[in-house]
């Protein structure tokens, strides 16, 4: 029986150990298991950082937003400025066109706690000392959303642009891209660009020559090439070489068909009286003598294979008029006006020939001589269109209500020439670009 106890009794003692040990295996295998299942971990996790994906995603929506007012902003203070600084150059008011412009984009100052400001000069950046840039800052600040976890203050927004006046429009271009000079102004000519400039597409060295004690005053010059007798020039806004070529104005104007033409010459001698002249063809040339009045009712007189000549002192008037200068073989017209004869001939304000004065055929030999030398007597109100002409001109009075522009092969200026381009009635094209352009 001792014997019998014992053994069931360290029997028993040998299972319970073995059964608790088996306990203790299952427990540990069943935490293996539900460390080992992924079942539900990805909604527990989920759940966890759902507020910080919903807060990050509200916070970049509220940054996106900012990114596009700044951008749709910028615009308007780009578009700003460049119409501001257009304004300027035509004698408007910078402040308001700003304005006007940026409140088409949606930021009208005092609006909406929108701010525009308008600075001549600049305030900051690198044009502080210059007179003639423009500024426009744009300003807004933004209510906070998301963001307001980091700060309450509202984020203020801001676009900043400047921009420089177009120096000008011109009034003189040479359209040769190789003579040497392609403008000669010598002697002891002075040549008054009065706030217009003067263009040479010639690439040589010199472009434009200013020699002798002859004088060049432009708002500014422009020439492909050099310059010799920079030290004669007073330009405004500058003497600048090789820049690019400026384009034809008058590239693609072509006037309408010629009509039949009359082969009779016409001679005008002084009579007493004013004679009249009607538009159409001449094949002959038409002479105007010393003392003699022509008076050229309106519309375009081609001058086929003709010569114009006008004596000094004689005079030729005509509103709404062009002179097409044309020809073939080595017959093409030209014209030749003396010293001291009155010149007073207004272009066209409609038509095929609007705004121009005098046109030459493309097609005639380059060289072509025209000497239009009347001096301070010779008005013509438009343009003079004489693309492969090598044109003698002294005339031009310069008064603030005049309009002549010049664009030849070539130009030589003899005696005082006086050009001011007050040209908005006339319609005359532009010589060169009249657009601001962003410069920070």
């Amino acid at each position: 029986m001792d014997l019998r106890r014992s053994f069931t009794r360290s029997f028993g003692a040998s299972l319970s150990s073995k059964g608790r040990a088996r306990r203790r295996d299952r427990t540990i295998h069943l935490l293996e298991r539900f460390a080992r299942d992924e079942s539900g971990s990805y909604v527990i996790i989920s759940a966890l950082l759902m507020p910080v994906l919903v807060g990050t995603a509200g916070l970049g929506t509220e940054v996106g937003w900012w990114y596009y007012k700044h951008k749709n902003m910028q615009s308007a203070a780009d578009s700003g400025a460049v119409s501001a600084a257009t304004a300027a150059s035509a004698g408007g008011d910078p402040s308001s066109e700003a304005n006007a412009v940026t409140a088409n984009y949606g930021y009208a100052n005092g609006t909406g706690n929108v701010t525009v400001t308008v600075n001549q000069p600049p305030k900051t950046g690198n044009n502080v000392s210059n007179s003639q840039a423009i500024e426009v800052i744009v300003s807004q600040p933004q209510q906070r959303l998301l963001s307001a976890l980091f700060g309450s203050d509202s984020v203020l927004i801001t676009a900043r642009s400047v921009a420089l006046p177009n120096s000008g429009t011109g009034c003189v271009l040479a359209l040769n891209s190789g003579a040497s000079p392609a403008v000669n102004v010598s002697g002891g000519n002075q040549l008054n660009l009065i706030k217009c400039n003067l263009y040479s597409n010639s690439s040589a060295s010199p472009s434009l020559n200013v020699a002798g004690s002859a004088s060049v005053a432009a708002n500014q010059v422009g020439v492909v090439g050099d310059v010799s007798g920079s030290s004669s020039i007073t330009a405004t806004n500058g003497i600048k070489t090789h820049v690019a070529a400026v384009a034809d104005p008058y590239a693609n104007v072509s006037p309408p068909a010629k009509p039949s033409c009359t082969n009779a010459k016409i001679t005008v001698n002084a009579n007493g009286k004013t004679n009249s002249l009607d538009p159409g063809c001449y094949a002959g040339s038409i002479t105007v003598n010393a003392g003699a009045v022509l008076n050229l009712n309106p519309g375009i007189y081609y001058l086929d294979g003709a010569n114009l000549s006008v004596a000094g002192n004689a005079t030729i008037t005509g509103s709404g008029v062009t002179l097409v200068f044309t020809g073939s073989g080595s017959n093409w017209g030209t014209a030749s006006i003396g010293s001291n004869a009155t010149i007073d001939l207004t272009a066209p304000t409609s038509g095929a020939t609007k705004g121009i004065v005098m046109y030459g055929d493309r097609n005639m030999p380059a060289g072509t001589a025209f000497n239009l030398t009347g001096g301070s007597t010779q008005n013509f109100g438009g343009a003079i269109y004489l693309p492969k002409a090598n044109l003698s001109f002294s005339g031009g009075n310069g008064t603030s209500t005049s309009c002549t522009k010049i664009i030849a092969d070539t130009l030589t200026f003899s005696g005082t020439s006086n050009l001011q381009v007050n040209c908005t009635a006339l319609g005359t094209a532009t010589i060169g670009s009249q657009t601001a352009q962003l410069i920070e």
